[in-house]
């Protein structure tokens, strides 16, 4: 038999904006085997990868939050030890959970819940709140910037929880691609790292055969494919993406995001990335994700697969 301290653990941080659906998330790694530990004070990080390192689960999630603000500036520099030290090889992939301004302003009215650094006794506390959500930002900009940031403003907990899980279930690559299409009218996803504007391309919106359906359909599919700008913007797209996603791993990358976004999130966006999706399948852990489905007027068709 092995010796267990032999396997690395694999350490998922989970961390983010209050409100942002970090409980979603730790609730989503419980259900496909994670230990997971909720608020857990950096200090106390050594300690506890100490004590699991002669434990034979080897997947741990930790939520940490603003509540621990006081030692939150130290985290990067302690998650670096823990993986440079450890007597057991850690595998560490951070998670932040982000939202819009808005977006947890309103999270917070409905629930009625207090935020972590909002003043109880202020005059204006829909003020307060938003000064609050601001000052959070400003003290998990670093965590933000070293992490795999997922934009949760319109996507319900059930949907989250599905992304955790395909995202982090499964065993992890070097570098894990993200492709996710979306609907400008609706905002540019926070969570992207490139994003790709294919309104000019031609609009299958219009062809009145065409409408109801989606980027997944095959006749969809077939309109799109025929049409030369369609194609010269796939290989562009291919293109740049295959000249710097290595350099991007070699910088440690572990996640890109790729969105394309068209009008509606339901045609062009959709083809394009199902399309790119199956050309980066072959030399990358890729995963798809379409934010706009439960708008579409019709559910999609399994006409096109991807890796």
């Amino acid at each position: 038999m092995n010796d267990i301290t032999d396997k690395p653990i694999h350490l998922v941080l989970i961390t983010g904006m209050s409100g942002s659906g970090k409980s979603v998330a730790i609730t989503a790694l419980e259900d496909v085997g994670f230990y997971c530990v909720d608020n857990l004070p950096p200090a106390l990080l050594e300690s506890f990868i100490e004590l699991e390192q002669n434990q034979h689960s080897p997947r741990v999630a930790i939520a940490m939050d603003v509540r621990s603000a006081a030692s939150l500036p130290g985290l990067p520099a302690r998650l670096a030890q823990l993986q440079r030290h450890a007597t057991r090889p850690v595998h560490l992939t951070t998670v932040f959970l982000d939202a819009t301004t808005d977006t947890l302003v309103r999270r917070f009215s409905e629930t009625r819940r207090l935020h972590p650094l909002s003043l109880k006794h202020a005059t204006d506390q829909h003020r307060a709140l938003t000064e609050a959500i601001e000052h959070e930002r400003e003290l998990l900009a670093e965590l933000r910037e070293q992490a795999l940031v997922l934009d949760t403003s319109l996507i319900r907990p059930t949907r989250l929880r599905s992304q955790i899980k395909d995202l982090l279930g499964a065993t992890q690559a070097p570098l894990t691609l993200v492709f996710e299409s979306f609907a400008f009218k609706r905002g540019i996803p926070m969570d992207a790292d490139f994003v790709f504007d294919v309104r000019m391309l031609p609009n299958p919106h219009y062809e009145p055969a065409l409408k109801p359906l989606t980027g997944l359909d095959v006749a969809v599919a077939a309109y799109l494919a025929a049409q030369p700008e369609v194609v010269q913007m796939e290989q562009q797209i291919t293109s740049f993406l295959s000249h710097w996603l290595p350099q991007m791993l070699r910088d440690h990358r572990s996640y890109v995001t790729v969105a394309i976004g068209c009008t509606g999130g339901q045609h062009r966006s959709v083809y394009l990335v199902e399309r790119l999706a199956q050309a980066f399948g072959s030399a990358w852990f890729t995963r798809v994700r379409h934010r706009e489905d439960d708008d579409w007027p019709t559910p999609p068709s399994p006409a096109a697969t991807h890796t």
